[in-house]
C-alpha cells in the first residue's frame, strides 16, 4: 500500500443488518459520498471479511468487517460547479445559505466535487474570502454532511475576520433543533463535556477521548411526543465536530436517525410502541436516512453595518413530515 494511502475499518452492528454494503459504508463514512464509495468498491479498494467486495449491493450481516482504502488525494483547487443553492440573504460582505442535507461543505479526500464550496465558487466567482485557503474559501463554520440548515459564508477577508471573531467570542449565535429518544431531565440544562476523537474509531467523536477539547451545549425540550421522543433546542457555546450528536448521546438521549451515535433500534421501537405510535410510522423512523437535526437559526453582528442580524428557517420537508406524523 502507498504510505500516503488512508485505510478505514468498520464492523456492522445490529442497526445496519440487511442494508446494502454501499449504504452501510456511506452512513459510517461521513466524509465519503455513496457514489465515491461505489467507485472505491469497483476499483477493489473495499475489503469485506478479508476479500475484495465484488458488489455494492451485497447485503451486510452483523459482525461483517470492512476495510476501505482511500488513495492519497492530489493537491487540487476546487472547480466551480453549477449546483443549486438556497440563498436566504446576500450582500457585498456575506451570504446566509440554507444548506441541504447530504451536501458536504468543503472538498476533502473522496469528495473533491459536489460540495458547498464548489457551488459557492460558481455562484460567487472570485468574490469569496481567501482566509480559509483554496479548499475552504469563505467558510466561517461548517455543518455535517447530513445536517441541513443555516450557514454563514464570508465574501471578503474583512467579513471573514469579523465573523470568525464573533464565532470565537460567542456573539455569533447558532440554534439547532434535534429529535431525540425519550425526554431529557431536567428538560432544560447544559452539557459541559470535553469532546475529542474516539479512542478506537477515528470517524467518531467522544466525551471519552485521549485528547478532548472543551465543549458546552445548552438544551431545552420544546416538544414532548407521548413521552417517547422529544424535540430539543440546542445552542452551541463551542463548535466541536458532531458536538450535539455526541453530547446528547452522552446524557442518554441520542438523536433519532443518527447512524453513528443514534439509539439502538430495539430501544426506539420500544419507546415508540409505548407512546402508542403505529408500526408503519415506527418503520419510517427506523428507515430515516440521517440524523433528525437542522440548524434552525443564526444571529450575528454585520461586519460592516454593525447591526444585529437574525435568520431562521423551517425544518426541511422530510423532517417536517415526520414531526407532523408524530402530532397525529
Amino acid at each position: 500500500m502507498d504510505s500516503k494511502e488512508e485505510e478505514l475499518g468498520f464492523t456492522v452492528w445490529e442497526g445496519h443488518v440487511g442494508v446494502r454494503a454501499d449504504k452501510f459504508l456511506s452512513s459510517v463514512c461521513d466524509e465519503l459520498s455513496r457514489s465515491r464509495l461505489q467507485k472505491l468498491i469497483a476499483d477493489g479498494q473495499v475489503i469485506m471479511n478479508g476479500k475484495p467486495l465484488k458488489s455494492a449491493s451485497i447485503r451486510v450481516a452483523e459482525g461483517d468487517e470492512f476495510s476501505v482504502s482511500i488513495p492519497a488525494p492530489m493537491p487540487s483547487i476546487p472547480e466551480a460547479q453549477d449546483i443549486p443553492l438556497n440563498v436566504v440573504y446576500e450582500d457585498d460582505d456575506l451570504l446566509v445559505i440554507n444548506k441541504a442535507s447530504g451536501m458536504v461543505v468543503h472538498p476533502a479526500a473522496g469528495n473533491w466535487s459536489g460540495t458547498l464550496v464548489n457551488a459557492l465558487l460558481y455562484y460567487c466567482g472570485d468574490s469569496l474570502s481567501g482566509i480559509g485557503g483554496v479548499v475552504r474559501p469563505g467558510i466561517v463554520h461548517r455543518l455535517d454532511k447530513d445536517t441541513s440548515g443555516l450557514m454563514l459564508v464570508a465574501k471578503n477577508d474583512h467579513a471573514h475576520k469579523h465573523l470568525s471573531a464573533q464565532l470565537a467570542d460567542r456573539t455569533l449565535s447558532r440554534v439547532y433543533h434535534a429529535l431525540v429518544l425519550d425526554i431529557p431531565l431536567p428538560i432544560k440544562g447544559s452539557v459541559d463535556r470535553p469532546i475529542g476523537r474516539h479512542r478506537h474509531n477515528r470517524l467518531k467523536m467522544s466525551v471519552m477521548s485521549n485528547a478532548p477539547r472543551s465543549a458546552r451545549t445548552h438544551y431545552k425540550v420544546i416538544k414532548n411526543y407521548s413521552d417517547a421522543l422529544s424535540l430539543v433546542e440546542c445552542k452551541l457555546e463551542s463548535g466541536r465536530t458532531h458536538q450535539i450528536r455526541v453530547h446528547m448521546e452522552a446524557i442518554g438521549h441520542s438523536l433519532i436517525g443518527d447512524k453513528i451515535y443514534g439509539p439502538q433500534q430495539t430501544a426506539l421501537i420500544a419507546k415508540m410502541k409505548s407512546g402508542g405510535y403505529p408500526v408503519d410510522l415506527i418503520r419510517e423512523f427506523i428507515e430515516f436516512p440521517h440524523q433528525i437535526l437542522f440548524a434552525k437559526s443564526i444571529a450575528f453582528i454585520h461586519p460592516t453595518t454593525e447591526k444585529k442580524m437574525d435568520f431562521e428557517c423551517d425544518a426541511p420537508d422530510n423532517i417536517a413530515k415526520l414531526l407532523k406524523e408524530l402530532d397525529k
